[in-house]
């Protein structure tokens, strides 16, 4: 087997953008008005991605921990206001309720992936722990912002049941409960439809990348294996931290439903 990475020429890259033409020509015929999102995302994704490869150039060779650790929470901040802004039912965007459910939960679960299982010399190996803590962030932003959104949507189109549930005596927890197993399960559902499917239909990014990078398959799989899980673990933390954080933000002081909460922002 050839083991060598394939490279890819500044010329065969820029065929690429051919990919993203037949997108636009599909949107072009059917009046979508997507060309303009599509060309400032082409954009968007050369820029953002030429320059991070150069940062992280930086940082693997500087494999400083507390440069590491910030550019970590960096990603974190990024990562929470990406998504709540896909939240149209929430009101007053709680970036950094989201920040701090993003941060705990992918600390939490990258440190047990990259301390315990992974285990590289030193623990805090720039090119092992930014790679897996991307991936954490990449699908737990979209976790939080589906179970928040749900949660906040279930609340509008339930504030009837809500509302006779405290007043009956109700706590706020007991209220809105089958609300907050309804977000859960939103946030987790893409994530557990990943499981069932992984090798069958897909092919993911970690093990197709490893492949292309002339890792042995059986070796391959093993690390997406951890990827899948990890992933996983870290998406039912966040939406669970994140839930559990906001739905008391669903009511006043004095335990009633706030006005805001039943006008729906869609």
């Amino acid at each position: 087997m050839n083991n060598q990475v394939i490279p890819i020429s500044d010329f065969h890259l820029a065929l690429s953008v051919v990919l993203v033409l037949m997108a636009g020509g599909i949107s072009a015929a059917l009046r979508l008005g997507l060309l303009k999102s599509l060309a400032w995302g082409t954009v968007r994704t050369f820029v953002q991605l030429t320059f991070i490869g150069y940062v992280l150039n930086y940082v693997f060779a500087v494999n400083d921990l507390w440069l590491i650790f910030s550019m970590v929470v960096l990603m974190c901040y990024v990562a929470a206001r990406a998504s709540v802004k896909r939240t149209p039912n929430v009101p007053r965007y709680p970036v950094m309720l989201a920040f701090w459910s993003l941060l705990a939960s992918t600390v939490l679960v990258g440190l047990v992936v990259v301390r315990i299982i992974i285990n590289p010399d030193p623990w805090f190996s720039a090119r092992i722990v930014i790679p897996i803590f991307g991936m954490i962030l990449g699908n737990s932003m979209n976790g939080i912002a589906l179970s928040l959104d749900r949660l906040y949507g279930e609340v509008f189109l339930r504030s009837g049941e809500v509302e006779t549930l405290l007043a009956y005596g109700a706590t706020p927890w007991e209220a809105v409960r089958g609300c907050v197993k309804d977000a859960m399960r939103a946030g987790m559902t893409p994530t557990i439809n990943s499981l069932m499917v992984v090798g069958l239909v897909s092919l993911p990014g970690m093990m197709t990348g490893q492949i292309l990078g002339g890792v042995e398959p059986g070796q391959a799989v093993r690390y997406q294996i951890v990827v899948m899980l990890m992933i996983t673990a870290a998406v039912a933390a966040g939406c669970l931290m994140l839930v559990g954080l906001s739905y008391k933000r669903l009511f006043t002081d004095d335990g009633a439903l706030k006005n805001e909460v039943t006008r729906s922002r869609q």
